[in-house]
């Protein structure tokens, strides 16, 4: 899997203006969305798993708002430890000691074939003692919401009813694909509980 992630991967897909998925910016603000959600909750933050961190675009504005936290990047891709120091590994794998109490996970398991995906699943079911930031891309993503011109087209699309079904053995969705750990606290309005 790693062989995938290299140096021209990351250009064409996250630094080159033209073909490039994501901004830094938009990377950023997704960031600060998500500790906002994590903080209205009441969250104490003091170790960040950021799995799949890539460039590490959210660990500025993750670091900002929970300053007193341990950061820990974790990458599969050999080129992006070397340049940034993350920790190489991969998530269906990764057994590091403690846990922590947000997990980000953004659009890494679309990487994986469906055991290393369900792997990966419990093993964010084991580190995460608090909130999960969570998104991969869907088949119902690739059909109505993917701009296909730049997306990376060699991935693993499950239906989003094949995620949820996983992830609510351990967490329940806050909204905006928080999800918290049962048995974490989470008080919303009726009106707030994402349908």
């Amino acid at each position: 899997m790693s062989n995938q992630f290299t140096p021209q991967f990351y250009r064409r897909f996250y630094e080159s203006p033209r073909t490039r998925v994501t901004t830094q910016a938009e990377m950023q603000r997704r960031a600060r969305a998500v500790a906002a959600i994590v903080k209205h909750l009441e969250l104490k933050v003091t170790r960040i798993l950021d799995a799949g961190c890539g460039l590490g675009w959210m660990r500025e504005p993750l670091i900002e708002a929970f300053p007193r936290a341990k950061y820990v990047g974790l990458e599969v891709s050999e080129h992006l430890c070397a340049r940034f120091g993350w920790v190489k590994g991969s998530l269906a794998t990764y057994k590091p000691r403690g846990y922590f109490d947000l997990v980000i996970c953004y659009d890494v398991l679309q990487y994986l074939d469906d055991r290393e995906a369900v792997r990966a699943l419990n093993n964010i079911a084991r580190l995460c003692r608090g909130a999960l930031y969570f998104h991969a891309p869907t088949i119902e993503d690739w059909e109505r919401n993917a701009d296909r011109s730049c997306s990376d087209g060699e991935i693993r699309l499950r239906p989003a009813k094949w995620y949820r079904d996983r992830l609510i053995r351990h967490f329940r969705h806050a909204g905006f694909g928080v999800h918290l750990r049962r048995g974490c606290p989470l008080y919303l309005w009726e009106l707030e509980h994402p349908r």
